[in-house]
């Protein structure tokens, strides 16, 4: 997977409005149906990785495993994120096909 593209794309999707972040903010985005895509850093808790991964199970949103909590803050100029999620399903695709392309995991 080529990191620094999805983290680049990360910092568009977050500029263009398409970004929500934090556990509420996840948490209502995928509740409403506006998530098209959640990732979540490769540090998180195992409680909020069975979390997030039953939560996107659930609702059907894909979820992807990428970076550390401070890559992911750093790439929306932010403090350390453990979990966001992609509002726009161009975003999303563009973010799925990277990882996908170069040997990144989705669930």
């Amino acid at each position: 997977m080529d990191r620094n593209k999805l983290f680049s794309c990360l910092g568009l999707s977050m500029r263009a409005g398409k970004l929500a972040t934090g556990d509420e903010g996840v948490m209502k985005s995928l509740r409403s149906g506006k998530a098209k895509l959640v990732i979540l850093a490769e540090d998180a808790s195992a409680n909020t990785r069975k979390k997030y991964r039953d939560k996107c199970s659930y609702y059907g949103v894909p979820l992807l495993e990428a970076g550390t909590r401070s890559e992911l803050g750093a790439s929306i100029g932010k403090a350390e994120r453990v979990v966001l999620s992609v509002c726009d399903a161009g975003f999303a695709r563009m973010m799925t096909q990277l990882c996908k392309t170069s040997g990144g995991e989705t669930d």
